[in-house]
């Protein structure tokens, strides 16, 4: 009955033991992800395996790159936009339950990425078994989308390996490897790829038994008491970390898993129409927004960026981390600068990121290997990426460049982290400048995802390619940006924390500006973050942006020695690497108006930065300013906040601070043309 079928996405092998093979390999794709079409050919092949009682089922992904992404969040995005969220995520639940149902046994038989409904495709089966290779990751990244499993993935993960793992998992999105996901039972066996389907197909012949203390524990986890008791606690460990009204999923997640009760189907609904709210709702729709952000960043500029080896000049902070992470991500890196002493700081850290990073010794020493100092410069030779990383000096990197470009190969890409230095300026009568860009990092570089490709009036076409190409190599997001000074970033940053210093110098407490700023949804205060930056930095960019603008320098004047985090004082006294931040009189009431002067100040410098083409397009803007410094995700991204609040009534804000503050708040060129 089944020997043969070929539906477009499915494909089946019935053999001769009775154990039928269903291998997924959807179709005109590179990845497998649940379609409607997919989920509709699963729905046909059950209703045959209802008919025709193979022994035993294994499902497959005919991908090497993993076995399911998740759902198809274009198809989700056209269903939000229809109105049948609803529908879509009942008719999935039903696919699933009939699986869940079969009388045979059945084991999801796992490679590579397994996301999302992939995950809970897989919970509909009896048995699971995965791969031990690296890229086998498991988990349900749905809550980074502002939902929640909705597929049975909230009623089934908790009842299989314990409410403590289950939310764990659903609460943080976290992927697991093999082997953790293994540990807390989510897996029944780990084995060697090449032997992923024999373990499959024996482990739907011979079975298997959960050891006890595992189903004790979820049992025990999900009786009705237990909820009531462990609910609060886990709402208590998320509010640590989000606030319920940015972002609402792992609270109803919460909520939905407490109230449960009931037969399968009565969760199954429960789950539904709380996912459907989410999905409604401005947050979900602006963080699905995000992701689709982010894989166009990762699609700039291909595969092929024909780099192998990096030198990198300038073995400070940036520097040094730039060269480990390249090592890190696979790279041969030679590391220059004056003498050894400057250099062995920046290897000392190196060794600290590989030792976090590469958990297998041999694996670690071989990275460790990969970056080599290099007083003399003798990689500038071999190098297919040179990146200058010295002090911000014009005059210094442009006698650094004319001495590294005799050396140079002819097809040599060689680039400057330079923060805010105009790249007109820096290249100005340099040869084959159309191999020289800007590839701004940014600080902590092993944690923040984005780097600006910076260009310039002689750039090449292929320069910026390969960059964007590299860029995807080392797991970073690029965004191309114009070459003005302080690119898109430090540009838009740069007012922002200008307002947050004039509001610290007119008496508001800086514990108060903060507040203001991380209730609207910031990853950290503006007084802490020029703190973290240093004062000095911020002055620097302060004066680059005003002589940018003409207008006067801000004051961010400081004392020796008291720069912020780095030197322990600052705005803030600081205390193994953490502000000490005054506690605010109980009677304290912060200016109305001060989340508005903040943010305001932004999303002006934004709305211009849009009108005078400083990045292609809204979308790449809001996405730069998410990655590059953690503005409010659930938000979209500071264009589309001001889409969603109304530009009308923001230019009428900013009018008024004008009115009350002078001429820094009156609107930029551009708003407009975002006023429908």
């Amino acid at each position: 009955m089944f020997d043969g079928l070929r539906f477009r996405h499915w494909a089946t092998e019935q053999r001769a033991d009775g154990v039928l093979v269903l291998t997924l390999d959807r179709a005109d794709a590179p990845v497998n992800a649940l379609s409607q079409a997919v989920l509709d050919e699963l729905d046909a092949l059950i209703e045959r395996i209802e008919i025709g009682k193979p022994k035993a089922v294994v499902i497959r992904s005919g991908k090497e790159a993993g076995f399911i992404a998740g759902a198809d969040l274009k198809e989700f995005q056209e269903y939000d936009a229809k109105g049948t969220v609803m529908d879509a995520i009942r008719r999935g639940q039903r696919v699933f339950e009939r699986l869940n149902r079969l009388p045979c046994p059945t084991a999801a038989a796992i490679h590579g990425h397994c996301m999302g409904g992939g995950t809970e495709l897989s919970l509909a089966c009896r048995y699971r078994v995965a791969s031990s290779a690296e890229s086998t990751r498991i988990g349900l990244p749905e809550v980074k989308l502002g939902i929640f499993p909705g597929w049975g993935g909230s009623v089934r993960l908790p009842r299989l390996v314990g409410t403590p793992a289950a939310m764990d998992m659903m609460l943080t999105g976290r992927a697991l490897s093999a082997a953790n996901a293994r540990a807390i039972g989510l897996l029944d066996k780990v084995v060697e790829p090449a032997m992923l389907l024999d373990a499959a197909i024996e482990l739907v012949q011979r079975g298997t038994t959960r050891p006890l203390r595992q189903r004790a524990l979820a049992w025990a986890t999900n009786l009705w008491p237990t909820r009531q008791v462990l609910a609060p606690m886990l709402v208590k460990q998320v509010s640590r970390k989000a606030k319920k009204a940015h972002y609402p999923a792992p609270y109803a997640l919460i909520d939905t898993w407490k109230r449960g009760g009931g037969s399968t189907d009565a969760r199954l609904k429960s789950e539904a129409r709380a996912v459907v709210k989410l999905a409604g709702g401005q947050t979900a729709r602006n963080l699905i927004r995000v992701f689709f952000l982010m894989e166009r960043l990762k699609g700039l500029g291909g595969k092929e960026h024909g780099i192998e080896h990096v030198h990198v000049v300038g073995a400070g902070v940036m520097g040094g981390d730039i060269a480990a992470w390249c090592a890190l991500r696979g790279f041969s890196v030679t590391l220059q600068d004056r003498e050894m002493k400057f250099i062995q700081p920046a290897l000392d850290r190196a060794a600290a990121l590989f030792e976090k990073k590469v958990k297998r010794e041999d694996k670690r020493a071989a990275t460790a290997a990969r970056l080599v100092a290099d007083v003399e410069g003798a990689g500038v030779a071999k190098a297919d990426l040179v990146i200058e990383a010295i002090f911000e000096n014009l005059e210094a990197k442009r006698a650094l460049y004319a001495e590294l470009v005799t050396r140079l190969k002819p097809e040599a890409l060689l680039v400057s982290n330079t923060s805010s230095l105009a790249l007109d300026d820096l290249c100005e009568g340099m040869s084959h400048a159309d191999n020289f860009a800007g590839l701004h990092y940014f600080n902590p570089v092993a944690l923040m995802p984005l780097v600006e490709i910076v260009r310039h009036a002689g750039i090449s076409q292929d320069t910026e390619r390969r960059l964007a190409a590299f860029c995807k190599a080392i797991d970073k997001l690029p965004v191309p940006v114009a070459g003005t000074p302080g690119f898109l970033v430090n540009r838009i940053l740069a007012p922002y924390m200008e307002e947050a210093i004039i509001a610290f110098r007119e008496g508001i407490p800086g514990r108060a500006i903060d507040k203001a700023a991380l209730d609207f949804g910031m990853p950290m205060g503006p007084i802490e973050l020029v703190d973290t930056v240093g004062l000095d930095v911020a002055a620097s960019v302060g004066k680059i942006m005003a002589e940018f603008h003409g207008q006067p320098a801000p004051d961010f004047a400081f004392e020796p020695n008291a720069r912020g985090k780095k030197d322990g004082r600052g705005l803030y006294e600081w205390q193994d690497g953490k502000p000490l931040k005054p506690e605010l009189p109980k009677d304290y009431r912060a200016p109305d108006d001060l989340a508005d002067r903040l943010v305001l100040r932004l999303l002006n410098e934004a709305v211009a930065c849009l009108a005078d083409g400083t990045v292609a397009d809204a979308d790449l803007l809001d996405a730069g300013v998410i990655f590059g410094t953690g503005f409010a995700p659930f938000r979209g991204g500071p264009i589309q906040h001001i889409r969603n609040e109304g530009a009308a009534r923001l230019k009428q804000r900013l009018e008024q601070l004008a009115g009350r503050y002078g001429d820094r708040f009156a609107p930029r060129p551009g708003w407009d043309a975002l006023i429908d």
